[in-house]
């Protein structure tokens, strides 16, 4: 039985001797290259944390003591020590998740895997701790260089700076990247700092003779005063010139570092200094993205920051990589607009290969710009550059624009700015699970006003509206696609006068039908198989692809009376989302035909394939056709409006009230 086999807690560890530590460690590695190779999954940065995870399971004892992952991407070593070893189904549906759960485990408290919110969780667990008499128990929190250059992390430092007594330490993982390399000023300020001795400026004794001294030199008059100004300005001189780390002791924290993250050792040792001062510490590790892989190492882009299946030996892939991919239709798409338009410019939040803005990058390198973990300020900021005549595209995932909503509505759209909003990864995406379904954009942009939505079903129609959307000078306009591959092109019978595509009319040139299928962008091909499904029960049926959503088009609300029932198709939450907004339009218009909305829960969906998130949820084929059945023969709600001669179904009489 190896090492790692007999870890079932954190406990084990102290069990341990230096050389089985050691072994351990090598034992880890060796595990996630195997296992992670077979699913897929986050592979370099849970190489680059094996050593400072073990040490902060060593020094403080979870689950007493709260260890938070900022995105928890990094949290695989840390499922290990915890007695989590079947990868075999990792961030597979019924398997574990790739993300911290509290459902597998006490030892995991964030479940959300978006970045820069780690230390706010510390803070408030931190203060909870205090006022329930909980004070000893610390809370530890690891995030990543990349993760502090978003803003809400410095709101938080601010806060738990303030409070000299929490028992928050602060383990910055810093590997000079995020997803790529890191960039900004924090990032060039911490690449300045340099080891210093950090034991005895964290003893307590250290710290209460200080404070003695500095109440006798302040109290004994203006000498005594002039002479503390003096010997402090010279510390502090002295300090920052042997360490630079003014930043964050002039935020009130005491800073240790830099430690080498890989040598376990001189982490212990940090982190031990840090518990023993008994206030908010930041230690500072320095770690290497995929170390002990040399495939990861040599990976220049990412350093196998995710990977899918691969050759354990060589790093290469070998599932096939020939289809398509939604980003790289956009990426070449972009980067083409760029070469034609100058005042084109491309804003990413710390993703620009995963967003698809490289090729424009490599072309036009002075007009991308990367703002780090900061879509809230990416978007403000991309309202100024409309200001100033430029027209920005912001590239991001789709379940991160929840983070920028309010910038989106209140410096965006109220000042009518041309700025573009692209959203990757958006739907229902897999593996990751629920905080990066980005199935929440549709329904958050129905109440911006003047804010236009395009959904593309196929790679023509995304390059025809990206173009169409950076046209659009005086709101926002978002275009957004899924996640994967681009499935086969979808053509139209006939575009009407305001953009929308006829897809399908079963039977062929019938304009009076049952339903009205809406299918909104990467659905279409769902909406032509329910159709199809429909005509073999004699049921007849159109299929509209609106291609920019919102505002929504006339000649939808028209279709719609000329129709039975109408179904809108979507992988957004149904509540508030396109469905909806079209029923309302119908509603100010006097359409009175039944409308169902086929489209996602307001539910926070477990990870697993796209396909078996949709089929879990309904959307399917045989699902839709059911109910749609249903409603036009009046058993099931909404009715479908009865044909001529014949009575409006019923549901029963009113109950009495």
């Amino acid at each position: 039985m190896g090492i790692l086999e007999t870890i079932r807690n954190p406990q084990n560890l102290s069990k341990l001797s230096a050389a089985q530590l050691e072994q351990l460690a090598t034992d880890i590695r060796k595990f996630l290259i195997s296992n992670v190779s077979q699913t897929g999954g986050h592979l370099g940065p849970n190489l680059g944390v094996v050593e400072l995870t073990m040490a902060v399971h060593r020094i403080f004892d979870s689950p007493r003591d709260s260890i938070v992952f900022d995105t928890g991407h990094q949290s695989y070593v840390h499922k290990l020590l915890t007695g989590r070893q079947d990868f075999g189904t990792l961030r597979q549906q019924g398997g574990m998740s790739g993300y911290p759960a509290r459902g597998e485990s006490e030892h995991d408290i964030v479940e959300s895997s978006h970045a820069s919110s780690s230390l706010s969780w510390a803070d408030g667990i931190s203060r909870a701790r205090q006022l329930t008499g909980d004070g000893d128990r610390y809370v530890i929190a690891v995030v990543g260089d990349g993760a502090l250059t978003g803003g809400m992390a410095w709101e938080a430092i601010n806060n738990i700076a303030a409070d000299k007594k929490r028992r928050v330490v602060i383990v910055v993982n810093d590997n000079g990247r995020s997803y790529a390399p890191t960039v900004g000023g924090f990032a060039d300020y911490l690449a300045s700092l340099r080891p210093t001795i950090d034991s005895f400026r964290t003893a307590p004794a250290y710290e209460g003779t200080l404070d003695w001294w500095k109440h006798k030199l302040q109290n004994g008059g203006p000498l005594g005063q002039l002479t503390y100004r003096s010997l402090h300005a010279m510390k502090k001189g002295i300090k920052d010139w042997w360490a630079p780390q003014g930043m964050f002791e002039d935020l009130g924290m005491k800073y240790i570092g830099p430690v080498d993250g890989h040598n376990l050792h001189a982490m212990e040792h940090a982190l031990a200094q840090a518990k023993q001062y008994a206030g908010p510490v930041i230690v500072h590790a320095i770690t290497e993205k995929g170390h002990g892989y040399a495939p990861a190492r040599a990976h220049e882009a990412d350093q196998f920051h995710a990977v899918g299946i691969i050759d354990p030996e060589t790093g290469e892939p070998t599932e096939g990589t020939g289809a398509q991919s939604w980003t790289s239709v956009f990426a070449n798409e972009i980067a083409d607009i760029a070469d034609e338009r100058p005042d084109i410019v491309g804003i990413t939040g710390a993703m620009l290969i995963p967003v698809g803005l490289h090729k424009f990058a490599a072309r036009h390198p002075e007009r991308v710009i990367d703002v780090g973990i900061a879509e809230q300020h990416a978007l403000t900021s991309a309202a100024g550059m409309a200001f100033g005549g430029l027209h920005p595209v912001v590239a991001i995932y789709a379940t991160f624009l929840n983070r920028a909503f309010d910038q989106l509505l209140m410096d965006v759209a109220l000042h009518k700015a041309g700025v573009t909003i692209v959203l990757d990864r958006a739907g229902v995406t897999g593996p990751d699970g629920a905080s990066h379904h980005g199935m929440w954009d549709m329904a958050m942009v129905q109440i911006v006003p003047g804010l236009h939505l395009a959904a593309p079903r196929d790679a023509s129609r995304l390059r025809e509206e990206l173009r169409e959307a950076v046209a659009i000078e005086d709101a926002p306009s978002v275009v957004r696609f899924s996640k994967g591959s681009v499935g086969a092109e979808v053509e139209a019978l006939e575009r009407l006068n305001d953009g929308v595509d006829v897809l399908a009319r079963r039977p062929a040139g019938s304009t009076e039908n049952d339903v009205l299928i809406v299918s909104v962008g990467a659905m279409s091909e769902l909406a032509l198989d329910v159709s199809n499904r429909l005509g073999a029960q004699g049921i007849s049926s159109t299929v509209v692809d609106p291609r920019w959503v919102l505002p929504v088009r006339r000649s939808i609300v028209a279709l719609a009376s000329h129709h039975r029932l109408v179904v809108c198709i979507e992988d957004g939450v149904r509540a508030g989302g396109v469905g909806s907004r079209i029923r309302q339009e119908m509603r100010a218009a006097g359409v009175d035909t039944a409308l169902n909305e086929v489209g996602l829960p307001v539910d926070f969906l477990d990870h697993g394939t796209r396909g078996q998130v949709l089929e879990r949820v309904g959307l399917t084929a045989r699902k839709i056709t059911h109910d749609v059945v249903a409603q036009v023969l009046g058993t099931k709600v909404p009715f479908a409006r009865p044909l001529p001669g014949q009575e409006h179904p019923s549901t029963g009489s009113l109950p009495i009230l």
